[in-house]
């Protein structure tokens, strides 16, 4: 029994020093100010919950604008206004692109490969070069992909007369039908093939990869206790897993249909269909220099994976917040419906060569990006020291820019939780006058939807254009109002962080042809 106290009292004594001496050295080090960490845990209960975008913002209320948090035994640093970000994704990008994979994305071996979570070494610059320049890059998809993109546009359209139709007039699911859509255009302009042409198997993809994508970066005892992550303790990595791994199924029988076709067509090239899985093949089939990375079967399937989870559910995701802000703002629905009347008259759709005569769609989307960031906390990890702002960011610490806090900086931004496109009329007046234009892809930190820096986000320009064209001709084609009861009680707007932040509650809506 003495000696059983002994080595408890022995085991507090350590922690207590341990934990003096941590305070010590954060001070000795001058990292960034922060709440006080609790001895094991760190400021986790500062964090709890599942929507840390608005802890950590409520934390920079208090601290500042570049904050030290330990999420148990994780030192990380938090970037929540404009002028931070500029510092950690321009002025110090080169040495603060580092990452480290979630833990649940060690399922099925997905970190390996995954051009999300790889250091910005060669095979990561490849894969980037890549998805650039064969499919996400503005050439490719106002050439080769245009007629794809009018192609989804007019099958959304239909997907929802057809939904409210068969419903009799009940809401429609706006997320779900614009998510099927465009996971139908990103499996064709991958593998020349609709998810139509594949059956049921349709059905299963759409829920495996609305599951794979909300799953990807809950927050994870894993991540936070790396020394626990064998026993993995949420599960989150055997469940992430299971749904990459029949998204995974799916990716190899393309591949291994595409791959007979161009062995019994030698020579022929009826074999290929210049898609990024012929772009991927053909450098799999290439002599390998010193240069080259060697492209695989397993990198080819999680390359494949990881942009049709990103694209479908970033655009989907999107639109969802667009209709649910505007559905609360019927005065804002009625100026962007009005300016599409005036614009596209009889036109089924829109092309992305209207965008210039459409300002007020414009505004409208980048006043849905601010207030709801496709990804609200962008991670990255410092591969060398560096100090900003008088503060020092240790080599190997984590480095979260919080944007969802930059977009809501009220030094920035007038009534900064307010839904109000015409700030982006005024902002896009004055900046012209300057010879300047503001825009989701721009050097004004204020607005970085997107991210910025070596890590922007590789599927911009397609959602730039998506987002544009479907969200106009949504609102052009239909008339949307709210069902009886959430007219009454409102639009439930909390919010489900995955892949991209979500809404919590899918918005449902009544559709009527016009």
């Amino acid at each position: 029994m003495a000696f059983s106290l002994v080595c408890m009292s022995s085991l507090l004594l350590i922690f207590f020093c341990s934990y003096v001496f941590q305070l010590f050295s954060d001070t000795h080090r001058r990292l960034p100010p922060g709440p006080r960490p609790l001895p094991l845990i760190g400021n986790l209960l500062d964090i709890a919950g599942e929507l840390p975008h608005r802890s950590l913002a409520r934390l920079a209320g208090r601290h500042g604008p570049l904050i030290t948090v330990r999420l148990g035994t994780v030192v990380a640093m938090v970037a929540s206004s404009p002028l931070t970000a500029r510092e950690i994704l321009q002025t110090h990008n080169s040495s603060l692109t580092g990452r480290i994979p979630p833990d649940a994305w060690h399922g099925v071996g997905h970190a390996a490969n995954s051009v999300f979570v790889l250091p910005p070494r060669r095979k990561w610059r490849a894969l980037r070069r890549i998805g650039a320049e064969n499919l996400l890059s503005p050439r490719h998809i106002d050439g080769r992909l245009r007629p794809l993109l009018r192609d989804t546009v007019l099958g959304l359209l239909r997907r929802v007369s057809e939904m409210a139709a068969a419903s009799g007039g009940a809401p429609v699911q706006v997320g779900h039908a614009a998510f099927a859509a465009m996971m139908d255009m990103q499996w064709r302009a991958m593998f020349s093939t609709g998810l139509d042409d594949v059956g049921a198997k349709a059905r299963v993809l759409q829920d495996v990869a609305r599951e794979a994508v909300a799953l990807s970066l809950k927050p994870n005892v894993s991540d936070f206790f790396p020394a626990l992550a064998a026993v993995d303790l949420q599960g989150l990595r055997r469940r992430f897993a299971r749904r990459v791994g029949t998204v995974y199924r799916l990716v190899d029988e393309q591949i291994e249909q595409r791959m007979q076709r161009r062995r019994e067509a030698v020579g022929d090239s009826a074999g290929k269909s210049d898609d990024l899985l012929d772009v991927l093949l053909n450098m799999s089939e290439q002599e390998k220099d010193d240069g080259m990375v060697a492209v695989d079967r397993d990198l080819m399937r999680t390359f494949l994976t990881d942009i049709f989870l990103a694209t479908v559910d970033t655009i989907a995701s999107t639109i969802e917040w667009a209709m649910a802000e505007l559905l609360q703002d019927r005065e804002t629905m009625r100026k962007l419906q009005e300016e599409l009347k005036k614009v596209l008259g009889s036109k089924t759709h829109a092309e992305y060569a209207d965008m210039d005569r459409l300002p007020y769609l414009r505004a409208v989307i980048k006043e849905t990006l601010r207030l709801h960031p496709v990804v609200p906390l962008v991670p990255n990890v410092a591969e060398d020291t560096v100090e900003i702002q008088g503060n020092v960011v240790p080599k190997g610490s984590t480095v979260l820019v919080n944007l969802w806090a930059v977009h809501r900086d009220a030094k920035a931004w007038t009534e900064p939780d307010r839904f109000l496109p015409e700030r982006f009329l005024l902002r896009q007046h004055d900046q012209e006058a300057a010879g300047r234009r503001l825009g989701t892809a721009t050097t004004e930190f204020e607005l970085i939807p997107f991210s910025a820096g070596r890590r922007v986000c590789l599927g911009l320009p397609l959602s730039t254009r998506m987002l544009h064209t479907m969200l106009g001709p949504l609102l052009h084609r239909f008339e949307w109002t709210l069902p009886r009861e959430v007219e009454e009680n409102g639009v439930d707007m909390s919010e489900n962080l995955g892949l991209t932040m979500t809404m919590a509650t899918p918005l449902q809506a009544i559709a009527k042809s016009v």
